[in-house]
């Protein structure tokens, strides 16, 4: 599925895909477009590709290292990085904790972490998630107790994506106890390597373990590592979310995803021609592509209001809710065309270099792991159950 753009803007799309062509590690490619596992090691090398040209934060101003991107050019990023099956970039630093710092951090702040996440000097991950606080984040016990120049943290978090590479955690943490839930909140920057911190992995159904619970106790955190001001926190995590939710949307996944079924689609048989053809099932194909296409339409607006300066509103929970369930079903057509080859997993095939021979032929040999991992999609950012609730409030006045 693709959109129309100016001249400009196709120029800066072939641009991209001959730096794609000549920069990319095939080796890298190969991993992502099999489901391989994708280490710490094969980001940051991607990572620094990218930036030789300014293009791992390329929505970042340029006066903060990146390009200055449009909503556009970001789509457009997406869009050409999916299909060349480009490792994904890490979210946290460059996504998330970035724009929080250039809209609420200091000058020191933005001075010191900025360009550390540009270099890949610091890991990032993100201290939202609790047990008992995920889509009801507000309420969060972790707890920060100021103690002369420091916060002394105690507390738990869960399902902390690659904290077991994280070098560096922002956390939402309990400042307060007063008032309302959201009114106690603070932003805290925390060192991984600081005493009293524990990374415990929680093992999932494909043998791999990307989520953590991190554990605090007793942990010192300097106070110039509040972001904004104590208690402020609850504003800033809903800025940060809004940017996650719109991100979780995934535009550019659920292009090459599609694009994907259809390759399959066209491989596999259904009595004695290929699945493409069947009626019913190239309907279903249409539907998705439909949405996708109304989709990515709302998704430039959301993404230029935010190259604005301007925290998206309910769009992004829409956005959410529909992003991902339209990646779910294109998983879900995908595992139907791939038929039995999609029923057998093996963990051990999805790392590189292993002698696990894949069941069937490589294509289907990611479609389960894809399948089942992505099942976590309508859940975290806020589960869309909670975003049907705040587009209900918002917009409807419900």
């Amino acid at each position: 599925m693709d959109l129309t753009y100016s001249e400009e803007y196709e120029t800066f799309r072939r641009d991209l895909r001959g730096f794609l062509e000549a920069r990319l590690p095939k080796r890298l490619a190969d991993k992502v477009r099999l489901g391989q596992r994708v280490t710490k090691e094969d980001h940051e090398e991607w990572h620094a590709i990218l930036q030789e040209r300014n293009w791992l934060a390329g929505h970042w101003p340029k006066e903060h290292g990146g390009a200055g991107w449009d909503a556009v050019e970001r789509h457009i990023f997406e869009e050409e990085t999916t299909r060349a099956h480009a490792p994904r970039i890490v979210p946290f630093g460059v996504m998330m904790l970035g724009p929080v710092l250039m809209k609420f951090g200091s000058d020191a702040q933005k001075a010191h972490w900025l360009p550390r996440i540009l270099n890949g000097t610091d890991w990032w991950c993100q201290g939202y998630s609790e047990p008992g606080a995920g889509s009801d984040l507000a309420a969060i016990k972790t707890t920060a107790e100021r103690d002369g120049d420091h916060y002394v943290v105690n507390g738990q978090k869960t399902w902390t994506t690659l904290a077991q590479y994280a070098d560096h955690i922002f956390c939402l943490v309990r400042t307060s106890k007063e008032g309302k839930k959201q009114e106690g909140i603070s932003f805290l920057l925390i060192d991984m390597n600081d005493p009293g911190i524990e990374v415990r992995p929680i093992h999932l159904i494909d043998g791999g373990a990307e989520v953590n619970e991190v554990w605090f106790k007793d942990v010192r955190v300097p106070v110039e590592n509040l972001v904004g001001e104590e208690n402020q926190g609850w504003t800033i995590a809903k800025y940060l979310l809004t940017h996650e939710r719109t991100n979780i949307a995934g535009v550019g996944f659920a292009n090459e995803a599609l694009a994907n079924l259809k390759r399959i689609a066209a491989l596999e048989h259904q009595n004695g021609r290929p699945l493409i053809e069947d009626p019913l099932f190239a309907a279903e194909i249409a539907r998705l592509e439909i949405q996708l296409m109304a989709m990515a339409t709302t998704n430039l607006r959301v993404v230029s209001a935010a190259a604005g300066g301007n925290a998206p509103g309910v769009e992004s929970s829409m956005l959410k809710v529909k992003g991902t369930v339209i990646r779910q079903e294109i998983n879900d057509l995908t595992r139907r065309a791939c038929g039995p080859y999609a029923m057998p997993f093996v963990s051990e095939a999805l790392e590189a270099g292993s002698n696990v021979e894949p069941v069937g032929p490589d294509y289907a040999a990611p479609v389960s792991g894809r399948y089942f991992n992505n099942r976590k999609l309508s859940i975290y950012g806020g589960s869309n159950e909670v975003q049907k609730q705040i587009i209900a409030k918002m917009r409807l006045g419900a």
